[in-house]
């Protein structure tokens, strides 16, 4: 089974996302750190909801005081067109599947016609997690078929605040055109299959904020 672990806010530096969070959600995220496995840094918003319990929003960029990681980022942070597209704004760009056996889960992907990458071991200072990730990075389908992780011992939610933001609703449209490409437990994981038409999303996110309601949706790249 998957469950949705976290949704990802693309910011070409993390200050815009920071300001962008204040502006769009109404709230100061909290804080995050450094990955010195892919040379990014974030910082994180608790999104749960009796819907999504455990979910959180992760505002992500790439760290300028690392050193290159010397392979593809990950969320493809890397990709030429996604780089310009953060160079406008922040954007929501992807989900991450939170799995009990990353090694499984990737296996029954990778017989449905769908390769999610090799699995990772990461961590951010007492948080150890394995995250299936590509050799080019590549998200699926412009973000709308998510990556799997795999959580050790503590999840980031045990140690959030409550923001008073709440993920209501996951919308997705840019998966593969077969049925037959979905690998199983994809929307079990709360998030909802929308038909596809025109310029639509690939991916839509709804949440109750101290605000009232906000919607959110991905850009399509073409990747």
């Amino acid at each position: 089974m998957l469950a949705l672990d976290h949704l990802v806010i693309g910011a070409a530096t993390l200050a815009q996302g920071v300001a962008w969070c204040e502006a769009v959600l109404g709230v100061t995220p909290s804080a995050g750190g450094a990955h010195p496995l892919m040379s990014t840094h974030n910082r994180l918003l608790r999104i749960d909801s009796a819907r999504f319990p455990r979910a959180y929003l992760e505002i992500i960029a790439i760290d300028p005081a690392a050193p290159p990681p010397g392979r593809a980022r990950w969320f493809d942070l890397d990709d030429a067109a996604m780089q310009r597209r953060l160079q406008q704004g922040p954007a929501l760009i992807h989900w991450v599947a939170r799995v009990g056996d990353l090694d499984a889960a990737s296996g029954a992907w990778r017989a449905a016609g769908l390769e999610r990458g090799e699995a990772l071991a990461a961590s951010r200072g007492t948080l150890r997690w394995r995250i299936a990730v590509r050799p080019d990075g590549a998200r699926l389908a412009d973000g709308a078929l998510p990556t799997l992780i795999e959580w050790g011992t503590d999840h980031p939610c045990d140690a959030l605040p409550a923001s008073g933001v709440a993920l209501e609703r996951l919308d997705l449209r840019g998966w593969p055109a077969a049925a037959g490409a979905l690998p199983a437990g994809v929307f079990d994981a709360g998030a909802q299959p929308v038909a596809a038409g025109g310029h639509a999303a690939p991916l839509s996110a709804l949440f109750s904020t101290p605000a009232g309601a906000c919607r959110l949706d991905a850009p399509t790249l073409g990747a």
